[in-house]
């Protein structure tokens, strides 16, 4: 799989996700800075997370206006797929490239620690080596994550299949204390309507090695190589 992390001034997540599709799943990576406008031959494309542009005016608001997002959308719009992450997640958002937008925590604060979050539709390039309803142990690290849409976009997200992943406790069960920064419906991921766009705000690239207390990440990532090939 050929892979391209798009680094913004500000990402700190870059190189957290080169790892885990270089070393860990032995995928071709580049990274590709955010004033090119072109990307390089490519099945994927990663935007991390981080601070990009140091998280002024809102969270991805104006990295949606690099020169190299124009042709993330182009790829997306061929149907190829594209993550974002934490950060990316945000940027997605700005761009329009999914629905809805990303509030403050509820508590105020950055939250920074381990999850859980149940995987709602795994049939998807993004979740097909995941089991539908398994629970996940994957970090957070973010202080706008809390995830907010209009009653009919959420109920346009469910009706048709569009959630990726919803906060729960190791039970399974999608509790508000289980929630851990007030996401609508307790939304941790969401898909656009090809689903060949997931934004989510955990860290499936921190959650891809036995060293880091969990590897539920990793099939994130092998769901992507099922289908072009490592």
């Amino acid at each position: 799989m050929n892979a391209s992390v798009i680094v913004f001034p500000g990402s700190n997540c870059d190189t957290d996700c080169y790892h885990a599709l270089a070393d860990v799943m032995g995928s071709r990576v580049k990274f590709v800075w955010h004033k090119e406008r072109d990307l390089p031959k490519t099945d994927l494309v990663v935007l991390p997370g981080g601070f990009s542009y140091g998280d002024y005016l809102r969270c991805g608001a104006i990295a949606r206006f690099s020169p190299i997002m124009a042709e993330v959308k182009r790829h997306a719009e061929k149907g190829r797929p594209v993550i974002g992450i934490c950060n990316g997640f945000q940027i997605l958002l700005e761009a329009g490239l999914l629905p809805g937008a990303m509030l403050r925590n509820r508590s105020l604060k950055f939250s920074c620690k381990f999850v859980h979050m149940q995987v709602v539709n795994n049939q998807t390039a993004f979740t097909r080596a995941y089991k539908k309803h398994q629970v996940l142990r994957v970090p957070i690290a973010h202080g706008e994550g809390n995830y907010f849409c209009e009653p009919d976009t959420l109920k346009e997200l469910h009706d048709k299949g569009r959630v990726a992943f919803r906060y729960v406790n190791e039970k399974g069960e999608a509790t508000q204390s289980a929630n851990p920064n007030g996401s609508i419906d307790n939304i941790a991921g969401i898909f656009n309507d090809r689903k060949n766009i997931l934004g989510m705000m955990p860290h499936p690239e921190r959650a891809s090695e036995d060293i880091l207390s969990s590897t539920d990440g990793q099939a994130v990532w092998e769901s992507l190589a099922e289908g072009v090939g490592v």
